[in-house]
């Protein structure tokens, strides 16, 4: 099945339509991952095709709506929403997929909404494998101004998606104040994060754990138990927030890894893209921490240079790997597991929802690089 929604008279915009629903095809981790993964790329399919049809009403013009559906649907393995079905089933032991399945679509908009920001931000030109929103538009208009205005309106609709589709839940009906405020806090506290990214916060820790944490663990985690009936201040949401925290961290490191020695076929981005760009990573931080300034010179010269040739990108990335940095932060990660699985140890957690968040939690911290 073929997502085609076009802009009206306009040509189609570069890079924006004809994608495969579904994005491109993934290998099957884990069956309970690959089933939330087909039944909310269909939901989100659905409302695409809805949204299409209403804003060509509206404005007579999809071009944004055709932006946020392209990025969606390219790719994704739709971890969040697994977090939040898991949770669910965690405090639920009786709830199905479909009483969560929006709130799980919402869940992607949302991250759709921050992608597009985060790219323009960091001045991202590829993601998922294809261009990024505000590199497609500023291709179909021909202005580069233009194109970020759209971008920046495109993330904004993806916004009030995701609100939107949080109300459509069935869990939420009548709609709870407890899962509105949770999921403002997913939106807060990643902005937060955000801040210290751009800011170069020496604070990497205390960043990760908003701008990652948030919305990729610790949010979908208390959003799914709340529309589960979970007390605010039960020891179930106490256990899942103690899961949350290194998981979150580690979710963030597993990304650094991908970031700096990821293949660019799997990855969607250049090699060593994240120290062109100069992200602060944890692999960065750890070389600061424990190497001496004229032993991290090849590191420098990379590191936020965004011309750096792939001769010294490489010879940064070795470097990492020699100095024993790499080892000693995947040695983090691994400790960040363990302690993670132990928070599931609660009673009070269904053992089936503790047993999809364990397989979830290898899934995020162990990504192939």
């Amino acid at each position: 099945m073929i997502f085609c929604a076009t802009a009206g008279p306009k040509a189609d915009p570069p890079g924006l339509t004809d994608r495969v629903v579904g994005g491109p095809k993934r290998a099957v981790t884990d069956p309970f991952l690959d089933d939330v993964r087909r039944a909310v790329d269909a939901d989100l399919a659905r409302f695409f095709s809805r949204e299409t049809a209403r804003a060509r009403e509206l404005s007579g013009d999809v071009l944004l709506v055709e932006a946020l559906a392209a990025l969606t649907m390219r790719g994704g393995k739709r971890l969040r929403p697994a977090v939040l079905v898991a949770a669910h089933r965690a405090v639920h032991p009786e709830g199905t997929l479909d009483e969560v399945l929006s709130a799980c679509s919402a869940l992607e908009l949302l991250q759709t909404y921050l992608l597009v920001h985060d790219d323009w931000m960091d001045g991202d030109e590829v993601r998922r494998g294809g261009p990024s929103v505000h590199a497609a538009l500023r291709a179909h208009v021909g202005q580069a101004q233009l194109g970020d205005a759209l971008a920046i309106l495109a993330g904004d609709l993806g916004c009030a998606y995701a609100w939107e589709l949080l109300l459509d839940a069935q869990a939420m009906q009548p709609p709870r104040a407890d899962v509105l405020r949770a999921f403002s806090a997913i939106q807060r506290e990643v902005v937060l994060g955000q801040q210290l990214d751009v800011m170069g916060s020496p604070d990497v820790t205390r960043m990760h754990q908003l701008k990652t944490g948030s919305y990729t663990v610790r949010g979908p985690l208390r959003l799914g138990a709340l529309l589960g009936g979970a007390s605010l201040h039960g020891a179930a949401l106490r256990a899942l927030d103690a899961f949350a925290d290194p998981i979150g961290e580690a979710f963030q490191i597993a990304d650094d890894l991908l970031g700096t020695f990821g293949d660019p076929k799997k990855t969607g981005k250049p090699a060593g893209n994240d120290l062109k760009v100069g992200k602060r990573t944890s692999l960065v931080l750890a070389a600061e921490q424990r190497l001496e300034d004229v032993a991290r010179a090849p590191l420098t010269k990379v590191l936020g240079n965004a011309t750096a040739s792939d001769a010294e990108v490489a010879s940064a990335s070795e470097l990492l790997v020699s100095s024993g940095i790499r080892s000693h932060v995947e040695g983090r990660l691994s400790a960040l597991v363990t302690q993670a699985e132990t928070a599931l140890d609660e009673p009070s957690l269904g053992s089936e929802g503790r047993e999809r968040l364990r397989s979830l939690a290898k899934v995020m911290a162990h990504r192939s690089a």
